[in-house]
């Protein structure tokens, strides 16, 4: 399972990023009528949670500038943005790295329980750390579709 689980988290994330290829700067800021965040929000709020749920939880040091929550977590948007915001390229850098990551650091320990069940703001608790990480492949899938919904209409 915890193979498989690794390879599906590389897998989603190559199609998130092919779904921001040639997208530019000037793109990743646009907020669409009807919606509350932009190609931008979704791509960084994707690489926080991810951080959150494959190192935060384990107790293991999360690789982000502070000021990420403020641009990223949830309940923010690109409105309140203060400072420098990263552009498109630097996450698609942090985004194709991190799931090697994850599989360096946690491949180990999938099983292993959280120090602390963490529960999803949908009411899900999770216990272990290949719970963290399956849950993940659900909030980057929403993401992912949000940022194709964002691209038709545009």
């Amino acid at each position: 399972m915890g193979h498989f689980l690794l390879n599906q988290l590389a897998f989603v994330r190559t199609l998130t990023l092919k779904e921001v290829e040639g997208i530019d700067e000037e793109t990743s800021h646009l907020v669409p009528v009807g919606f509350n965040n932009n190609i931008k929000w979704n791509l960084g709020h994707i690489y926080l949670v991810q951080e959150r749920f494959g190192f935060h939880f384990t107790g293991d040091k999360m690789m982000m500038p502070d000021e990420f929550n403020s641009w990223f977590g949830r309940g923010t948007k690109p409105a309140d943005w203060q400072g420098g915001v990263p552009k498109m390229d630097e996450l698609r850098a942090l985004l194709k790295d991190q799931t090697e990551r994850i599989k360096r650091q946690t491949a180990h320990r999938l099983p292993h329980p959280l120090a602390e069940p963490f529960t999803t703001s949908a009411g899900l608790t999770l216990l272990s750390v290949e719970e963290m990480l399956t849950y993940s492949l659900y909030h980057e899938g929403l993401h992912s579709e949000t940022i194709k919904s964002i691209k038709r209409v545009l």
